[in-house]
């Protein structure tokens, strides 16, 4: 209990996973955390003392569940053999497992991204962050404005962030509000790991260098604070005694301004990592789009999707090699079938460094580097790929060796671990072989040895044996056991048997076991020295493992394309937005032929001439803003998302699901979908729509992508609607190209003041009191939204839909003549607002029956009468309570004694 509060001591904050033997103890309170958390059964070794404990063997499930609820677990093992030692088994904690830190596969799934972030704060408009993952050796920096943090941190999706600790040790309430955002744990450091100068230091020392320029990194970077703070985090936890990671990459400087930029709130609309109702991968356009065929390219694939490009040469430089692969199916098919052989090299080099790679790793790696070959002669003489093919060849030769050198030494099918050795192939190693061939020649010696026995004494079912506790041994049944000569020792009594030794068998014995221990301890050395031969490579494995993982994203973009009916979408620097049957990516590979696809038609009018395509369902000019009404359940928020989504994996180099698609490069993708409150963060539903609309506001462009959904919907008619009008106005005066769905059908006014904006509606089909939904998208407007059919067709009484037709017509109000439209802003504050367009007489439909929503906008009818006069010119402020009661009285003995029209 000494050395355990002992340990306790040194890692605060963890819980202690203890060696006894053959099971894993927990004290105390850690007993108790185990007892809630993972449901183990709570035992006391005395009064007030809880434990509960784990088989060693099933350790992983069980720290796996731990670090999955974000725990910090340290497992102490005993360092010594209990047999050698002299009193208590000497112990050490021989790692620290975190949600940031995992690298052992049975604590993560190939495709998943487990990323340690930290982030400084310089002021109250600037941080730093800096993310790393350990299982592949990555490490990214950043500068950002704080606006911006929680957005950044979201595509990374750290499962663990660090923090500089305070003097109270309370967790700053910025802290607390990027982890209630992101959904991860979070980890005081001391304040000297984020301190600049320090920062330096350890970074130097980390990469063995003498200044950071090399690794194009200014002295003064502030983001080399988090690094450094991640990098003391890394050591502390793996226990590293070199000092280093030998894995770890230099730090990479990341700019915003390579990668169009997607916020939190938009990755969770679009649904890109996972489904807003389950939370599940299954759904998402990730799950959908997954067919690579290697653990990098998986993760890469999510990389790419959630980082896609900006710059449009690089976008075509991987659409040119997706049509090369798409135009030569036998090629891809080689490509794939050849980049299946490669094993999770990232990881298996990070468990190498870490000193926890298994056999199988090293067997892996081995025919890993050895698919270098193929991968380099299927790219030979193919201009496409010409610069993958000059990056494969440059690493052929040392992969190659490598592999020979690993396969040369090893099995085809290692064991799980070195413990019992059977890693190493007979004549590799002759030192080896001679352990072999005692412990193989025993069995044939111990046959003889038994013979001899029996023809010496005589002695019926004699037999020599073996076990691990006594040992080699001869066994004689309890009625024979008085015929044992008297030179035999006896070893161990039995029930029915007595068991005996012989000199000859004992000096046997002492050969063949420390043979035995020797072969172990030999193939650990083989072992451990085929290791560090590896080691060795770390870089050129890291580049084998970035190579592949790209040829393996746009070879699943290229099975995607062939499969799916993806086409080559054409990239421009106009801010158009040009799509002919674009489809649904998800829900186009669910419905198959039922999906219903459409056409997209955004951009400057200016540049309608350059796009033109025609088409019986396109609008008759281009418009940056398009406002979608029509009935719920028609289609108008997946039209709205599948035309963001096929922008986005435009931005990607992917084929897109469309007949044809022109897509302008985009700064940004804005979504406003769905309705969510943040109560943890006190947050209403309403607040949370506004205070997203305003970053959208606030920060779109004419080169943005803007997607808004029933904006205004949480608080009243009159609010809402004012609200919907004023933000649609400023998007039309941004130029940003953008969808907006409404049930606000007054909206659809604004394109008879904007030349910018259309009106685009759903179509339905009524037949026998009942409506169809078509899903296709037309030009012009609707002002019906039948909201009681489709409540009919949720399931609601009859007797609740009868009572709202009825207060349907009761509300329902006609007019007559043009509704009264609100005037437009004469002079707009925005920075990207142009001069206002001209107005535009547009051909307005009138309102039909009792089913249309009536205009908010329309001029009421009064008919004259006195007391509507009176009423008018009372002054309320100075009206008592008596004066009003003796008005009304008044008012109503001269409305009885006035003939009724």
């Amino acid at each position: 209990m000494q050395q355990f509060f002992h340990f306790k001591e040194q890692y605060p904050g963890c819980l202690l996973f203890f060696r006894m033997g053959d099971f894993y103890e927990m004290f105390y309170e850690d007993a108790e955390t185990a007892h809630r958390v993972l449901g183990l059964t709570l035992a006391q070794r005395s009064k007030g003392q809880p434990m509960a404990g784990v088989p060693f063997h099933a350790a992983e499930t069980y720290l796996a569940r731990l670090v999955k609820a974000g725990y910090r677990v340290a497992v102490c093992d005993q360092v010594e053999e209990a047999s050698q030692s002299k009193g208590v088994v000497k112990r050490d904690v021989t790692r620290v497992i975190t949600p940031g830190t995992l690298t052992d596969e049975s604590l993560l799934t190939e495709e998943q991204v487990n990323h340690l972030a930290a982030v400084c704060f310089h002021s109250d408009t600037e941080a730093s962050i800096a993310w790393a993952e350990l299982s592949t050796g990555s490490l990214h920096i950043a500068i950002l404005p704080i606006s911006s943090l929680a957005d950044e941190l979201a595509r990374v999706n750290p499962s663990e962030l660090l923090y500089a600790e305070t003097a109270t040790g309370d967790t700053p309430d910025r802290i607390k509000a990027l982890s209630n955002s992101l959904g991860c744990p979070t980890a005081p450091r001391p304040q000297y790991n984020f301190r600049h100068a320090e920062a330096i230091e350890t970074i130097k020392r980390q990469y063995q260098v003498q200044t950071l320029e090399g690794f194009g990194l200014a002295p003064d970077n502030p983001a080399l604070a988090p690094a450094a703070a991640i990098i003391h985090y890394l050591l502390e936890t793996q226990r590293s005694e070199s000092g280093r990671l030998s894995h770890l990459q230099p730090p990479r400087l990341f700019e915003r301004k390579n990668h169009l930029v997607i916020d939190q709130t938009s990755l969770r609309s679009l649904e890109v990592e996972q489904t807003l109702r389950t939370g599940q991968t299954e759904g998402s356009l990730l799950s959908t789009l997954q067919n690579c065929v290697t653990a990098m390219g998986k993760r890469m694939l999510r990389h790419w999707l959630c980082y896609p490009l900006c710059e449009q040469a690089p976008i075509e430089q991987r659409q040119r090699v997706v049509e090369a692969l798409v135009s030569d199916s036998r090629f891809l098919e080689q490509l794939r079938e050849s980049l299946d052989n490669v094993h999770d090299v990232p990881r298996i080099i990070a468990r190498l460094s870490v000193g926890r790679a298994t056999p199988r790793d090293l067997v892996g790696l081995g025919r890993s580097a050895q698919a270098i070959r193929e991968i380099e002669d299927l790219l030979a003489d193919r201009p496409t790929v010409s610069d993958y093919h000059a990056r494969a060849k440059d690493l052929l030769e040392v992969l190659t060796t490598l592999a020979e050198k690993i396969n040369a030494a090893c099995v085809e099918t290692p064991p799980a671990h070195m413990r019992e050795g059977g890693l190493i192939k007979d004549g590799y190693d002759a030192q080896l072989d001679e352990y072999r061939v005692l412990q193989r020649d025993s069995h044939a010696w111990l046959a003889q040895y038994q013979a001899s026995l029996l023809e010496a004494h005589d002695i019926p079912n004699l037999k020599v044996g073996y076990n691990k506790v006594f040992g080699y041994y001869i066994e004689l049944t309890a009625v024979n056991r008085d015929k044992a000569p008297d030179s035999w020792t006896r070893k161990q009594t039995l029930k029915n048997a007595e068991r005996f030794i012989t000199p000859e068998l004992k000096e046997f014995e002492g050969k063949v076991l420390s043979a035995d221990s020797h072969a172990i301890s030999r193939e650990q050395h083989l072992f451990e020295t085929l290791c560090s031969r590896a080691a060795k490579q770390i870089t050129q494995l890291q580049n084998f493992a970035d190579l592949v993982a790209e040829l393996d994203c746009l070879g699943c973009f290229a099975q995607q394309a062939i499969k799916h009916r993806f086409i080559k979408p054409t990239i421009t620097q106009d801010p158009v937005l040009i799509v002919r049957a674009g489809r649904h990516p998800v829900l186009d590979q669910l419905l198959g032929d039922q999906f219903v696809p459409n056409d997209n038609d955004l951009g400057l009018t200016n540049l309608a001439s350059n796009y033109k395509i025609d088409s019986e369902s396109s609008p008759p000019a281009l418009a940056t803003l398009g406002l979608i009404t029509g009935p719920n359940m028609a289609g108008k928020s997946t039209y709205i998302r599948q035309t963001a989504l096929i922008a986005l994996l435009a931005h990607t180099g992917s084929f897109v699901p469309a007949e044809h698609a022109t897509v302008g490069i985009a700064d940004r993708i804005f979504t406003r979908i769905g309705a969510s409150d943040e109560l943890h963060t006190g947050q209403s539903t309403f607040m949370v729509e506004m205070t997203e609309t305003a970053n959208i506001c606030h920060h779109a462009t004419p080169k943005s992508i803007v997607i808004l959904d029933e904006i205004g919907r949480g608080t009243s008619t009159l609010d809402g609607l004012s609200l919907a009008w004023a933000i649609a106005e400023h998007i039309a005066q941004t130029k940003s190209r953008c969808l907006f769905a409404t049930h606000y059908h007054e909206l659809t006014t604004l394109a008879d003041q904007y030349d910018n904006v259309t009106n685009l509606n759903v179509t339905v089909r009524e037949w026998q009191d009942q409506i169809v939904f078509l899903h296709r998208i037309a030009p012009g407007s609707t002002n019906r939204s039948y909201g009681i059919h489709v409540a009919k067709i949720a399931g609601l009484p009859k007797s609740v839909l009868e009572r709202a037709n009825i207060l349907l017509s009761q509300l329902a109000v006609s007019h007559e003549g043009p509704a009264a439209l609100p005037t437009p802003p004469q002079n707009p504050t925005t920075p990207a607002a142009e001069p206002q367009p001209t107005s535009k007489p547009k051909s307005k439909q009138q309102p039909d029956s009792q089913d249309s929503q009536f205009s908010l906008f329309s001029e009421p009818t009064y008919i004259d009468h006195p007391a509507l006069d009176q009423l008018k010119n009372l002054d309320i402020l100075n009206l008592t309570p008596l004066a009003a009661f003796d008005l009304l009285r008044k008012l109503h003995e001269q409305s009885l004694s006035e003939p009724s029209e």
